[in-house]
Parts: C-alpha cells; sequence; structure tokens
C-alpha cells in the first residue's frame, strides 16, 4: 500500500472499480485527477461512473456496450473485464473510412457506423468537451440506442449554471478557435485532445434539442466510495423503452437535474 504520509486528504472506503476495500489518498488538492484508489489507481470520475452504471443500468454484464476513447483502469476495465459484449473504439482522424487501426476499432462519434437500435449502453468519460460537433455525435448516440438504452457519461461541467461556451468549431473544413486553444490529455494521435466547449448545466437542453432524449445529471459525493471531487457529474442520456417510461431508480446520489 502506498504511503500516506504526505497526503492533503485520505480515507477507507470500497472501490467500485476493483471490487476491493482499499483506501483512497489524495496528495494534490485536484481531488478530480489526484484522489486515487490505492489498489487500482482509479479516480473520483471514473468510481462514479461506475456507480452511475451499477446503478442505473444494472444489466450492464449482458448487454452490447461502446466505450468510445476508454482508459486502461477504473471502469474501462472492469466493464472489459466483466462484459462479453464490451466494445472499445477510439477515434483516429487520420485514418478517416478505416474500421480497424493497429487493431483497434475506428469510430467517430460525429459518424458512428453501429446500426439503427444495435447498441444498449454507450459510454464515454471526458469525451463530449473535446467534439466539434456534439449536436450530430448526440444524434448519433440517439440512433444507434437501442428503446430503452442509455449513455452514461462524464463531462467537465466546467461554466455550472452559465451558458456552455464553444471553443472551436468546423467552418468550410478547418478548425476555427474561438477562445484560446486549451489541450487535455489525449491517448491517440500526438497525446493531446482540443477543447472544443465549456459545458454548463444547459448541456442537457442541447441533448434534448439535438436528439429529442432527456438528460439526468447525477452529482456523488460518496466518500464510501471515495467518490469526492471538482465536477464530478455524472449524465444520464435515456432513449425511452416502447411503452415505458426511463427508469430512475432509487438511490442516495445527493442531486439529480432533469431537462424537459
Amino acid at each position: 500500500m502506498s504511503s500516506t504520509e504526505n497526503a492533503v486528504f485520505a480515507c477507507y472506503g470500497h472501490c467500485s472499480t476493483c471490487d476491493m476495500d482499499t483506501r483512497f489518498v489524495a496528495y494534490r488538492d485536484w481531488f478530480r485527477d489526484f484522489f486515487v484508489c490505492t489498489h487500482c489507481g482509479s479516480v473520483p470520475r471514473e468510481r462514479a461512473l461506475m456507480l452511475v452504471i451499477d446503478r442505473w443500468f444494472p444489466e450492464w454484464r449482458g448487454a452490447i456496450v461502446h466505450e468510445s476513447s476508454p482508459a486502461v483502469r477504473g471502469a474501462s476495465a472492469k466493464l472489459a473485464r466483466e462484459c462479453p459484449g464490451y466494445i472499445a473504439s477510439q477515434f483516429f482522424p487520420d485514418h478517416s473510412g478505416e474500421m480497424d487501426v493497429g487493431g483497434t476499432r475506428n469510430e467517430n462519434l460525429e459518424r458512428l457506423t453501429f446500426g439503427d437500435s444495435s447498441v444498449d449502453l454507450h459510454v464515454t468519460q471526458d469525451v463530449f468537451e473535446h467534439v466539434l460537433d456534439p449536436d450530430q455525435a448526440f444524434r448519433e448516440i440517439a440512433r444507434t440506442l437501442r428503446p430503452g438504452g442509455m449513455h452514461i457519461f462524464t463531462v467537465p461541467i466546467t461554466t455550472k449554471e452559465k451558458p456552455s461556451r464553444v471553443r472551436a468549431r468546423i467552418i468550410n473544413g478547418a478548425i476555427h478557435h474561438l477562445l484560446p486553444e486549451q489541450y487535455h490529455g489525449n491517448p491517440v494521435g500526438d497525446g493531446r485532445a482540443l477543447v472544443t466547449v465549456d459545458w454548463g448545466y444547459d448541456i442537457c437542453e442541447r441533448i434534448f434539442l439535438a436528439s429529442g432524449l432527456f438528460t439526468h445529471i447525477v452529482h456523488l459525493d460518496d466518500l464510501e466510495h471515495g467518490v469526492r471531487a471538482e465536477h464530478i457529474e455524472v449524465l444520464v442520456t435515456t432513449k425511452p423503452a416502447q411503452h415505458a417510461h426511463a427508469r430512475i431508480p432509487n438511490s442516495d446520489t445527493t442531486a439529480t437535474g432533469f431537462c424537459r
């Protein structure tokens, strides 16, 4: 177990991604990226995502699950390990039209190759702040979800109650920067992912206007499972089942937001 001598915070609990009783330790005060499980290395947003998947879509082990841009740890590792129908993909813009790049499935969220109503659960972790045409991506997710299916995802809600802010868009086939360039880490390409949108809570309305689907925002503050951090919201977009209402689980989430 890692030493906690220089930790700014530590607690014991149960990790939702490795299913182990463990100690969660933060060595910096930015918990979102540095409050780690000492057993598997997961961070709070990954553990929050897995808790929400377990509570809102408990049948995920027997489902067709697609994850775009997965990590090598946390919820991604658990889904890959325990779900036979798990499909992982990355986006390689320099290989447009190629389904396979070095053994990895190539999927553009704006133009998914999945058939209509063919996926039970789409998962994305901190991806939609990097999509140049998020409205089209929301439409593609809605098209490919089966009735009763869900898109469960994390994205930094940085502007909160203020309107979302577009940082970059495509104009005449080229990227046009509306604000100074900002990048996050990227597991493929040159290691940089351009931030295209600073999202606010109005993302729910944006999803509805693009796809017609309703979205809940789930906020967890749950030290028992090592979930405490900045921008920790998990979003759940549901495609209604035929002749049925979307499922809303009984849970101890501290707050949910719903856009109609």
